[in-house]
């Protein structure tokens, strides 16, 4: 009980000097590398959520119904894999392994979205977690940085995400 109380304070001690990595102490119940590829999907939708919102909130309209409208554009399955295929590029080989898990891994897929941009979206997740659980907090932002520098955020009916044959 002293082990946790004086790890709960030096954790406050963190928060307080910003330097906490985690939002909350929860930590994965195994190694970052040995979760399941949808596990980390699952945090790093949260993990992608929260990043977009605060994106769309510094952006100059504040409108409650514009916040949503404007993250919905940015959180779709669609968006999401016009969002991966930004980053690619620019991946290191580790996390190009993490996208190839989370791209590879069975779900079930919404009708809102075809198979392909599901399964890029979900690997986008899955790296966005995986990031997250690694505390790699500085490559999140770049990441983050990366996706949204375009002056045009907007999904357009004629992107196409190219399909991944691996």
């Amino acid at each position: 009980m002293v082990d946790e109380k004086q790890q709960h304070e030096r954790q406050l001690g963190q928060v307080e000097a910003g330097q906490l990595d985690w939002l909350f102490p929860y930590r994965p119940s195994k190694d970052t590398k040995q979760l399941n590829p949808i596990v980390l999907a699952y945090i790093g939708d949260a993990v992608y959520e929260m990043a977009v919102r605060q994106y769309v909130i510094s952006q100059a309209n504040h409108r409650p119904n514009h916040l949503h409208r404007e993250s919905i554009k940015l959180v779709s399955a669609k968006a999401q894999a016009r969002n991966l295929q930004k980053l690619v590029p620019f991946l290191s080989e580790e996390e190009a392994n993490v996208v190839r898990q989370g791209r590879n891994t069975k779900s079930n897929v919404p009708k809102s979205a075809n198979v392909n941009e599901y399964r890029q979206a979900t690997a986008l997740e899955a790296l966005f977690g995986f990031l997250y659980y690694e505390k790699r907090m500085e490559r999140l932002r770049e990441l983050v940085e990366l996706m949204m520098s375009e002056d045009d955020n907007s999904i357009h009916e004629t992107d196409v995400v190219p399909e991944d044959n691996e």
